[in-house]
């Protein structure tokens, strides 16, 4: 199996990072938004801990192919469904 369709994780103490690169469209929001945490030229090239997790989370869904993904350590996960969408209560 090549590492290219592998989900790589990278841990921070409050916010998980995951990464599969054959998704990645290399459009570079991760870059531009947190160059501190995302650093292609380095190894690793995510540093979850770089960045609040809350900022690190927003730069994530900024990712247009889903290629990057994240977990809060507390248990919070991403969620992509806006609220108020759909049904009313």
């Amino acid at each position: 199996m090549s590492s290219a369709t592998e989900k790589k994780t990278y841990e921070g103490q409050k916010i998980t990072v995951t990464f599969e690169a054959r998704r990645c469209l290399h459009a570079a929001e991760c870059v531009r938004g947190l160059p501190e945490v995302f650093a292609p030229g380095q190894r690793p090239w995510i540093r979850p801990d770089g960045a609040e997790p809350e900022r690190l989370a927003e730069v994530v869904r900024r990712c247009p192919s889903g290629a990057l993904q994240y977990e809060l350590v507390d248990g919070g996960a991403e969620t992509r469904t806006p609220r108020g969408s759909g049904t009313t209560s």
